[in-house]
């Protein structure tokens, strides 16, 4: 058998904790090992139980999840981190995301959502598709475009032109297997081309690698 998933809870809202706490107790293959009350407690707190996934509140009091996952994401090896939210367009998720975050739920999401995100994270799969980081992109605005694309395209220009072609794909929100049988490539060969992508670029996942593309208006 596996090793069950080890999950931290961060929210300062006990009651929201109390809630993620049994909800998570409840589901075979997780184990809670661990609450936090503010965004100043995850570095401890990540220490303490070496989390693999931590469901983080975006908005706390006093270091809020954008600035906590700022933290843990600059850490060696840090765990897999889903922002939650109560907005569907919250910058701070959009800020998180590209801090490295694998994903975001909406804190009415139901037990069932809660459950795969963790999964499908702790498996290394990010759970924000392109098609929601585009309608969050559209809602949050134009802020920085520029400053924005300048930057995706001097960083995209790091890779072959292979590699490019397929960070736009997956930009367009194509599954490996897609994109294998539309740049007539092998799906071993997809997917060594998404971990140089990762690697050249220092990102931690897909969804970074969307947002660069998004950035550099070339998913359009």
């Amino acid at each position: 058998m596996s090793p069950a998933i080890r999950v931290l809870v961060v929210d300062d809202d006990p009651l929201a904790r109390a809630g993620l706490a049994m909800i998570l107790k409840a589901a075979p293959g997780l184990t809670l090992v661990g609450e936090a009350a503010d965004g100043t407690e995850v570095v401890s707190a990540v220490d303490a139980h070496t989390p693999d996934v931590v469901l983080m509140d975006i908005r706390m009091p006093k270091l809020d999840g954008l600035a906590a996952t700022e933290l843990l994401r600059a850490r060696p090896d840090p765990p897999e981190i889903i922002v939650l939210t109560t907005f569907h367009a919250d910058e701070y998720v959009l800020r998180a995301l590209r801090a490295g975050a694998s994903g975001f739920l909406l804190k009415h999401a139901r037990p069932t959502e809660i459950l795969h995100a963790i999964s499908s994270v702790a498996a290394g799969d990010p759970i924000l598709s392109p098609a929601v980081t585009r309608q969050l992109i559209a809602h949050i605005g134009s802020t920085g475009a520029v400053a924005r694309q300048r930057h995706a395209r001097t960083t995209l220009a790091r890779l072959s032109d292979r590699e490019r072609e397929v960070a736009v794909a997956v930009g367009q929100g194509r599954s490996n297997a897609q994109i294998a049988a539309e740049l007539y490539m092998s799906l071993a060969t997809v997917k060594a081309h998404v971990s140089s992508i990762l690697a050249k670029l220092d990102l931690n996942n897909r969804t970074q690698i969307a947002l660069l593309a998004h950035d550099a208006g070339l998913t359009t």
